[in-house]
């Protein structure tokens, strides 16, 4: 059965036809929570939303992929650690690497299956205070130039919910230095830690910016209303949305 659009969904597809035609697979593993959010940020975005199951063999004619939060196989083993495997992953890691440089996000189970793929350098291990976390958490826009940033700039703030166990990135001095020096820090932390990142890190992206993962969840932050608030009180029910129609104006060569 198809999935209705809300009233906020219908809105925002009819004020950005030229997105509409845009293809971006969401990516289903067992255990994944956050397909059908992710699947209605990109509608909310102007988007078309096509499931991708993680057994499936082929991408679909997808133009992108999200790679959404959850607890892949339960995370047995370490977060990420099966789920690299499936059939479906090995088409997006050929994709991600081919000369079409298939734009991938991944956001919080996502992250993690990114940094087991090897798409993502480093890795995620448990938070520092080893508890569950969820909160509205501020974030740095460090490089407005990937395929998802395109519609930030270079140190805005948003506000986005965070909600994990396993959140702590960590990687080793040289490839936290080249991180730094190549620009691939995309994301920080502001004000607060969460889980112990080195370097307050909260998201990266590979050298060609087409693959970039996060822990917080920016897919619960698209619709005015029901997103976080700033601490300042202003509104950021919506700061997340920017992911989505950034890949989307890309697709469609809207490229800074």
């Amino acid at each position: 059965m198809t999935e209705l659009p809300l009233i906020g969904e219908a809105i925002a597809v009819a004020a950005l036809p030229r997105l509409a035609g845009a293809r971006i697979g969401v990516v289903t593993f067992p255990g994944t929570l956050d397909d059908r959010d992710a699947a209605r940020a990109v509608r909310m975005a102007g988007g078309t939303a096509v499931p991708l199951w993680h057994a499936d063999t082929s991408l679909g004619n997808v133009d992108a992929v999200v790679i959404p939060g959850g607890f892949s196989y339960g995370d047995y083993l370490r977060a990420g650690a099966i789920a690299r495997f499936a059939p479906l992953m090995s088409k997006i890691i050929d994709a991600a690497n081919s000369d079409a440089k298939l734009p991938v996000l991944g956001i919080c189970n996502g992250f993690q299956i990114l940094t087991e793929s090897h798409l993502l350098p480093g890795s995620m291990i448990k938070n520092d205070h080893l508890k569950f976390l969820c909160r509205d958490q501020v974030l740095r826009v460090e490089n407005s130039n990937t395929a998802w940033t395109l519609d930030y700039t270079d140190g805005q703030e948003i506000t986005v919910p965070l909600k994990n166990q396993d959140g702590q990135y960590i990687a080793d001095e040289a490839t936290l230095d080249a991180l730094e020096a190549e620009g691939r820090v995309v994301f920080r932390y502001v004000g607060f830690n969460p889980n112990g990142s080195r370097r307050d890190i909260a998201g990266i992206s590979n050298a060609a910016g087409n693959v970039v993962g996060l822990m917080p969840h920016p897919e619960h932050a698209v619709e005015t209303g029901f997103g976080p608030e700033a601490a300042d009180g202003n509104g950021s029910e919506t700061d997340g949305l920017g992911f989505f129609t950034s890949v989307l104006t890309k697709i469609v060569g809207g490229d800074k």
